[in-house]
Order: C-alpha cells, then sequence, then structure tokens
C-alpha cells in the first residue's frame, strides 16, 4: 500500500472475543443466579400475598397472612440448576394444593376437623382455592434478563 500505511494487529482482540465467548458459554453460574433472583422474587411474592401475574391471593379463612402461618411453604422454595436449566420449585407435599386448589372430602372419618380463627369447625368437604406461587412475574423475567447481561459484562472483563 502506498502513502502512509496503518497496520493493526487483530490477534489480541481476536484473542479478547474468543475467551470471552468461552467464559459466555460458561453458563452454569448464570443458571444459578437466576436460580437464586426467581426463588428471591418467589418468596417476596409470599410477603405480598400475590401471584406470579400480580393478582392477590384469595384470603385465608383461618386467618392470618395467607400461606404464610408457619413460613414453611415459602421456606421450601429451591431450585436446580444445570448449564442449559433452571427449575424452581419446592417439594412440600401440599404445595400443588395451593398452587392449583383443590377439593378435598372427608374419606375415614364423617367429616374434615380444622381450626378457623381459633374455633373448631367440621365439614363434609371443603373447597381450597387456588393461590399460585411458582411462575415468572415481570420482574422475574426482567430479573433474569438482568442476569444475563450481567453475565455477558462480566465474559468481557467488566
Amino acid at each position: 500500500m502506498a502513502g502512509a500505511p496503518f497496520t493493526m494487529d487483530l490477534g489480541p482482540l481476536v484473542a479478547a472475543v474468543g475467551q470471552a465467548a468461552a467464559q459466555i458459554s460458561d453458563t452454569q453460574r448464570l443458571a444459578e443466579a437466576i436460580g437464586e433472583a426467581l426463588v428471591a422474587g418467589t418468596q417476596d411474592r409470599f410477603e405480598r400475598g400475590e401471584a406470579p401475574d400480580g393478582s392477590k391471593w384469595p384470603a385465608s379463612k383461618r386467618g392470618g397472612q395467607t400461606l404464610m402461618d408457619t413460613g414453611r411453604l415459602k421456606n421450601s422454595i429451591g431450585y436446580e440448576a444445570s448449564p442449559a436449566l433452571v427449575v424452581v420449585g419446592t417439594s412440600a407435599e401440599y404445595a400443588a394444593t395451593h398452587q392449583f386448589g383443590a377439593h378435598i372430602e372427608a374419606k375415614n372419618a364423617k367429616t374434615l376437623k380444622f381450626k378457623v380463627n381459633g374455633k373448631w369447625v367440621s365439614k363434609k368437604s371443603v373447597d381450597i382455592p387456588a393461590r399460585p406461587f411458582i411462575g415468572l412475574s415481570d420482574e422475574d423475567v426482567a430479573e433474569a434478563k438482568g442476569c444475563v447481561l450481567d453475565h455477558i459484562a462480566r465474559s468481557f472483563g467488566r
């Protein structure tokens, strides 16, 4: 080339991009960060008494804060993460009843017996309304996107 040439060696840039690409493809940490964020979002919804779509849960007839008598369900929320998947849920045996609702009938006795506002009540059956707690809210999606952007930025050394 005639005149005043400028030469730029792209080797270091190619090496940096290759290193960043390798770090970006290591998604285990990303999956764990997303899992932690989704668990925190789910537990926050317990405090607010709302479903992932933002709707309020039907009030508990037993009094107190809905689904929070002992905090056991809220505290059982966890996640499993692999490089390609994040699963958020609970192993609490009664979780599906609250997530989806249920109709419960007495099987081994004439009636079901339980306390409501400190008084014993007997019923042949009860309907438990759905109080969804597992799912993605708009806040959860935004938090997960933030985790992805942080992962990419860290991969490029930021």
